[in-house]
């Protein structure tokens, strides 16, 4: 059958494909929408393979909260160049993945990769961009954290999306929740407090300042106090309680949570980034 001009808008209306393609599909199929959608898909597919090796470092992230703040969600999905990761229609496919997993709340990345949207399958979706684009497209990370009180907070353009948990849920401490979210977002928080760090880590650390310590010639006897000393500096930049407040640097994080109200603290958070954001 001839394929019209009419055809080929068609389907590129339902799939977002270029024309070229959207003709050659059709063509190939003999006009047959639905074979050309699947001829489409394939297409994506070894588009995709082709470029499993490339390396995909810009992208899109979204955090998202519930109605009522009990939950919340954090998507990543990533594009080869930044350009890709600026076009409106990328963003908003971001975002219609980060809707889907606020309506579905799934447990976890491959349990989020298996949620339809439109009878598809959201791999299915990565896979059909990947053909659309040219660029090696995929859902990078997913986080899901649930409590009595969860602040969402997208910083730097889309590129790092915070979710925090807090133990009260009052107006007043949902807009300091804000404040400990940016404060993740900014200064790379790895855990709460000194209890959330291994101790293998700790143990690291120690060991670094020690090696530093006697490198500088420090005497033997007062080399375990110094590395002492700088690990307790370690876990007071990194833990997000012992922080200083980045608003107001004369107090820590928790004592600025204190202020707002009696006994609100962060429970956990989950943080996601950009590459090495």
């Amino acid at each position: 059958m001839a394929i019209t001009a009419s055809l080929v808008n068609e389907l590129r209306k339902i799939t977002g494909a270029g024309m070229m393609d959207c003709k050659k599909a059709l063509t190939e199929t003999g006009g047959d929408i639905e074979a050309a959608i699947d001829f489409l898909r394939k297409k994506g597919q070894k588009v995709a393979a082709k470029r499993a090796d490339r390396d995909a470092s810009e992208g899109v992230v979204i955090a998202q909260t519930n109605a009522d703040n009990t939950a919340g969600t954090v998507i990543y999905v990533t594009c080869e160049t930044d350009f890709v990761s600026k076009n409106e229609d990328f963003v908003k496919f971001a975002q219609t993945i980060s809707d889907a997993a606020q309506a579905n709340m799934p447990a976890d990345k491959d349990a989020m990769l298996a949620i339809e949207i439109d009878g598809k399958a959201v791999s299915e979706h990565l896979l059909e961009q990947c053909g659309k684009i040219g660029e090696k497209i995929e859902l990078a990370n997913y986080e899901l954290l649930s409590g009595d009180a969860i602040v969402a907070y997208n910083h730097a353009g889309n590129k790092i999306g915070v979710l925090v948990e807090l133990n009260k849920n009052s107006e007043a401490a949902l807009v300091a929740g804000r404040d400990a979210a940016m404060q993740i977002a900014a200064m790379r928080a790895i855990a709460v407090d000194e209890s959330g760090i291994s101790q293998d880590i700790l143990d690291r650390e120690f060991k670094v300042g020690r090696d530093q310590a006697i490198e500088e010639g420090k005497p033997e006897a007062i080399v375990d106090k110094i590395a002492n000393g700088r690990v307790q500096k370690f876990i007071k930049e990194s833990t997000l309680l012992n922080q200083a407040f980045v608003k107001d640097s004369k107090q820590n994080v928790a004592q600025y949570l204190g202020s707002v109200e009696s006994g609100l603290t962060v429970a956990s958070f989950k943080r996601v980034a950009l590459g090495a954001l």
